[in-house]
């Protein structure tokens, strides 16, 4: 019976008659038509995380300070670091404050074993700060001496999982030097192995977006004159302007900077020290927890989210040498700076020194390690439906298993306790956490 001019019955999709529907088929094809331009812009904007691994650090080398023994060079010193000032976990604890328990006997031994394994996970060469202006000649070779260590550690298996280089910026100054630069280093691998598959760019002091257009037009003609896939070379805009934050309109700019990279961008990269000293803030107070950062770094990470764009913090300049009391002094700081950026959802930080590894490790190690069997048991909760202590929403889910990817990807947690506590395996976990 029809009330009000309804019919009781409407054609649905599949041409079915759906008692009563009161929408008509018209009004439903209007919504399609409206949303499909929606549709296809947040498939665009937001894709998701790739489900690659993303390394807890990058460490940045002067490309004058680069050779073939870097890496090893770097994992030597950490480890006789290490040996030195926390040979024991109840030295590392009191070091760093914590308490010498089973947790802390199974970081220790993890973290020595990491930095005989694996010390560095993403190694960055810097022809910018850390380089510096040198001749054209000098620096041309140095592109290509760089180019050709990376292709032979890659070649050889020897190199970390990510390498690559940091360019100098797209401003008129030296701007022809930093494509200079990236051409001689693309150009070589290419002519000398191929690119590597871990290979990452980073584009500096990014002001507008434009120059962010600009990185991307030169890619592409790299691309399609080399015959590599389009969208191949990926790179991260550096976040160390003020302007990347707050354009001059007021509005915020690094949202205008992940969409003018056309799907190339790979991180944003926050760099402390230029960006405080941009705010004014006086070098004594220049550190990751500077409330100038902090809210860069919010907005940094709301821009991103869901773009797949990864986020990483910066560094501490200052260095664990000396006496050990001196670096146990800089390693709590350190390890206090690292948690604190993991709990805030930056997983990601840079390393300047071989002795900072120890505490990078410790306290992305902890990080993951104390929270496992709570994160495993909500989650293998969640999957049986089973509720507990806390009713987890499919959101929750994911953040829990990209925590517990992370901790497998770095070698924090091992896949065979995670599977028993979890009941899941990889390919279960990616599938929870979205990827």
């Amino acid at each position: 019976m029809a009330q009000d001019g309804l019919d009781s019955t409407t054609a649905v999709p599949g041409g079915a008659a759906q008692p009563g529907a009161v929408f008509s088929g018209a009004a439903r094809a209007a919504v399609e038509a409206l949303l499909a331009p929606v549709d296809a812009e947040l498939a665009r904007r937001y894709p998701g995380d790739s489900g690659t691994r993303q390394p807890v650090h990058t460490v940045y080398v002067p490309a004058d300070a680069f050779d073939a023994d870097t890496v090893r060079d770097w994992g030597r010193r950490a480890v006789e670091a290490f040996d030195t000032h926390a040979a024991t976990p109840g030295q590392l604890g009191e070091a760093l404050g914590l308490p010498d328990d089973a947790l802390l006997a199974d970081v220790h031994a993890r973290v020595r074993a990491k930095l005989e394994r694996e010390p560095v996970e993403d190694l960055r060469v810097d022809f910018e700060d850390g380089y510096g202006p040198r001749p054209d000649d000098e620096e041309d070779a140095a592109a290509i001496r760089v180019a050709r260590l990376l292709g032979e550690a890659v070649a050889a298996g020897t190199a970390p999982p990510y390498v690559g280089v940091r360019i100098k910026c797209m401003e008129a100054a030296v701007r022809e030097r930093g494509i200079r630069t990236l051409e001689l280093f693309l150009g070589t691998l290419l002519a000398e192995g191929g690119l590597p598959d871990g290979l990452v760019l980073t584009l500096p002091k990014v002001t507008y977006a434009e120059q962010v257009t600009a990185l991307v037009r030169l890619l592409d003609d790299v691309e399609r004159r080399a015959g590599l896939p389009a969208g191949r070379l990926g790179f991260e805009i550096q976040i160390e302007t003020t302007q990347a934050i707050l354009g001059p309109d007021g509005r915020a700019t690094v949202s205008r900077m992940i969409d003018a990279a056309e799907g190339r961008a790979t991180g944003l990269h926050y760099g402390t020290f230029d960006y405080s000293a941009a705010c004014g803030v006086s070098a004594a107070y220049q550190s990751m927890d500077h409330p100038v950062a902090d809210h860069a770094k919010a907005v940094m990470q709301v821009a991103a989210a869901g773009t797949g764009v990864r986020l990483s913090d910066g560094s501490t300049n200052v260095v664990p040498t000396g006496t050990t009391e001196q670096v146990h002094a800089a390693w709590r700081l350190h390890h206090g700076l690292v948690r604190r950026s993991l709990a805030r959802a930056y997983y990601q930080g840079w390393d300047m020194h071989p002795a900072h590894l120890p505490t990078r490790y410790a306290a992305v190690y902890a990080f993951y390690r104390e929270g496992l069997e709570t994160a495993a048991a909500r989650l293998a909760a969640y999957v049986a439906k089973a509720g507990g202590d806390v009713m987890d929403e499919p959101a929750t889910a994911r953040a829990l298993s990209g925590y517990l990817l992370r901790g497998l990807d770095c070698g924090a947690v091992d896949t065979a306790e995670v599977t028993r506590l979890t009941g899941l395996d990889r390919p279960g976990l990616d599938a929870l956490a979205g990827r």
